[in-house]
């Protein structure tokens, strides 16, 4: 093997090297700011919610509950709070607000007999009562149609769980709440675009930023393998090592 052949295949590793290092420079940087731009968009309909969710502080076992009042009204000036809403960002001109009472009776008891209707002690109401933490989502998991049908004026004097915020005993109350469901979506909305931007961005760095990459050792000496590669006679005194 010659000085000139094992020139010409160190050329083509190092040209080869370089362009995988180039090609996944690429998809690191692209995927360092799609993270940023998905962390920026989650903020708003997972992170922010979940913390407000976490400050009120619902109670974890639902307690029993009735219908006492339900309104149905139209008009972005009556609408200034509705039970239920299909889409977070939309406005809607039409709203059902449903007022409830709740007590102190776990539902579990309640539907196990132990009490009737005579002897549940209302602690708060008519509270405001939502679909879910948010007040809003999509569908299929959002439907206020049938959320109307379930708890509206025919369920009025009726038990069924809900639960209620501690931290504002009298303005929340829910229909749905979850607490593993709220952390492990704070959890991973905060988690996975974080990770995969502090992956990207060091592995970049480490490439391009760090002092070792660019000492002289690991450079190609391009200078010699082209002097190599031109040479039609090399000297006879090299010899390869």
């Amino acid at each position: 093997m010659t000085i000139t052949t094992k020139n010409e295949e160190n050329l083509k590793h190092t040209t080869f090297t370089h362009k995988v290092k180039f090609y996944a420079s690429i998809c690191l940087g692209t995927t360092a700011l799609l993270s940023v731009f998905a962390f920026l968009f989650l903020i708003p309909f997972i992170v922010d919610p979940s913390v407000t969710t976490i400050m009120a502080n619902f109670n974890v076992a639902p307690v029993a509950c009735t219908t006492v009042k339900h309104v149905y009204t139209e008009g972005l000036s009556n609408c200034t709070w509705t039970s239920c809403k299909e889409g977070c960002t939309s406005v809607t001109p039409r709203c059902h607000q449903i007022y409830i009472n709740y007590s102190e009776i776990p539902y579990a008891q309640w539907k196990e007999g132990k009490n009737t209707v005579k002897d549940i002690k209302w602690i708060a109401g008519p509270v405001k009562f939502f679909i879910n933490t948010e007040g809003c989502g999509y569908p299929p998991r959002v439907n206020c149609t049938l959320f109307v049908k379930q708890y509206g004026w025919k369920r009025e004097n009726e038990i069924f769980p809900c639960f209620y915020s501690k931290r504002y005993p009298n303005d929340r109350t829910v229909a749905q709440f979850d607490w593993n469901y709220v952390i492990k979506n704070l959890i991973l909305a905060i988690s996975i675009p974080n990770v995969l931007f502090g992956l990207s961005v060091g592995i970049l760095s480490y490439w391009h930023c760090w002092p070792f990459s660019f000492s002289y050792e690991h450079r190609p000496n391009i200078l010699s393998t082209t002097y190599a590669i031109f040479d039609n006679e090399p000297s006879a005194n090299l010899k390869y090592k």
